[in-house]
């Protein structure tokens, strides 16, 4: 069965992406921009949630909280991006238990590598 990802945005580039990425690695990718409709799909633990901590249509802080503090999805895995200028707002996702934070950029020049990475397990913060 492949591996699903959920991205939590509404940067289309990003979402595009993300979604080419996902499908060249062999995973299925869906994109959500809500809080509610984000809370129902994780429900159904997907193989890793992406959020963009810009994004303005949800709190990706308030999602990754939620998915962490949950004993049921707790496993999830998390990642985020986010501008490299917004230190505060990358360190405040790291307290909120995401599992990786990095740059914009950073995450867009090496995405495939991420997914692969980040799916598989093995970027895990301890």
């Amino acid at each position: 069965m492949p591996k699903k990802i959920l991205g939590v945005m509404s940067d289309l580039f990003f979402l595009i992406q993300i979604n080419d990425a996902a499908k060249k690695l062999g995973m299925t990718a869906e994109f959500v921009k809500d809080e509610a409709l984000a809370l129902e799909k994780i429900k159904a633990k997907p193989d890793l949630v992406i959020f963009d901590l810009g994004c303005t249509t949800s709190d990706p802080l308030k999602l990754i909280g939620a998915i962490k503090e949950d004993p049921e999805t707790r496993g999830i895995r998390t990642l985020a991006f986010v501008s490299h200028v917004r230190v505060d707002l990358k360190r405040s996702a790291e307290e909120s238990g995401c599992d990786l934070v990095v740059a914009r950029s950073v995450f867009a020049q090496n995405l495939p590598a991420i997914l692969d990475q980040t799916v598989a397990g093995t970027s895990s913060r301890n």
